[in-house]
């Protein structure tokens, strides 16, 4: 042992205790437990980042606001439900109609919420919706019988929406929009039927859309782009279920009705839709049929996509169809019996 090398005892004591004394103590995390007849409301804004609220089985009327980063809310399952009540209609979140709110700026992002195992319903408008959020989590929700979407983020980064059950709302039972860059999100691993569209994409770029089952929507999966700046695009969507979306849903001024639509993109570019399987959705809408590619309803061009290595079978009135003839798109390998124009299969 060479004793130069070493700091004396009593330096290294008194070293330890100066780090301690400026080393400052992470916080600890704290569970809030909220039982039925209390407000979650209450325990959301009593918590500091990084704590958890657990709320017990039962059914809580109100909507509820999340503002600070890093919260855990967390229920038990399917027996803990969020419903609208007229104790907090005066609340933000409730006056928008929402259910679950994760609300950041347009100047500061809120961070690593976690929205888990709740069930949330009746609500005049999205049962759980994130604005201005990153790295957002919604895992083993059950949203149902919402007046537009069940789960959807908006002007949001990396998300992971992941097994979710979306279940009768009116618009999009999985919905993200209005972050034409870098949007970096998941969605997998969800089941969304009786939805208006069971995933729909709004002006996104660069997410992932895998291992969902999608049935009994009026479309499975609907891209739209427009004329934002990069061109919405450069998704993943593989490795869905997507059957017999055959509901039949109204259309409007700008859009024709949706019936028989497995998979839609309109407006999008650079996508690549692989290994998914796409059967029987039917219908007499301008965009029924399995995988199609639609003229953009803004005049940019649906192009520069790639279809490939799909079994998309028993879709009407085509398996795959590419209806937009000023773009250039690629299909290639896929199990298929019938293409617009032919020779796609």
């Amino acid at each position: 042992m060479h004793a130069r090398n070493l700091l004396p005892l009593a330096c290294v004591s008194a070293l330890t205790v100066l780090g301690s004394a400026v080393t400052p103590a992470a916080h600890a995390t704290t569970r809030h437990i909220v039982h039925p007849g209390e407000s979650i409301q209450a325990a959301v804004d009593a918590a500091a980042p990084g704590d958890i609220i657990d709320v017990l089985p039962g059914t809580y009327p109100g909507s509820v606001l999340i503002t600070s980063p890093d919260l855990t809310l967390r229920g038990a399952g399917e027996r803990t439900v969020i419903t609208p009540g007229a104790a907090d209609a005066a609340g933000a979140c409730a006056s928008a109609g929402h259910g679950i709110c994760v609300s950041g700026t347009a100047e500061q992002r809120i961070t690593g919420v976690r929205v888990l195992s709740l069930a949330v319903t009746g609500f005049r408008k999205t049962g759980v919706m994130g604005s201005h959020t990153e790295r957002m989590s919604v895992r083993h929700v059950f949203a149902h019988d919402n007046g537009e979407h069940g789960i959807g983020q908006e002007d949001s980064l990396r998300g992971e929406l992941t097994g979710n059950v979306t279940k009768d709302n009116a618009q999009a039972g999985l919905f993200l929009a209005d972050t034409p860059d870098a949007m970096g999100a998941r969605i997998a691993r969800n089941q969304a039927s009786g939805n208006r569209l069971g995933v729909h994409i709004r002006r996104g770029r660069e997410l992932v859309i895998e291992h969902n089952e999608l049935t009994g929507n009026c479309a499975g999966v609907f891209v739209v782009g427009d004329e934002t700046k990069p061109s919405a695009g450069a998704l993943s969507i593989r490795r869905n279920e997507i059957n017999e979306n055959n509901k039949y849903c109204e259309g409007n001024s700008r859009l024709a009705h949706i019936q028989g639509s497995g998979i839609v993109l309109t407006g999008a570019q650079e996508t690549r839709v692989t290994g998914n399987e796409v059967h029987d959705n039917r219908g007499e809408s301008p965009m029924s049929g399995g995988i199609v590619m639609f003229p953009s309803f803004t005049g940019s061009p649906t192009t520069l996509n790639v279809v490939s290595g799909n079994v998309v079978q028993g879709n009407g009135p085509s398996d795959l169809a590419d209806r937009d003839s000023a773009a250039v798109n690629t299909f290639e390998r896929n199990v298929c019996g019938t293409s617009e124009p032919a020779g796609h299969c």
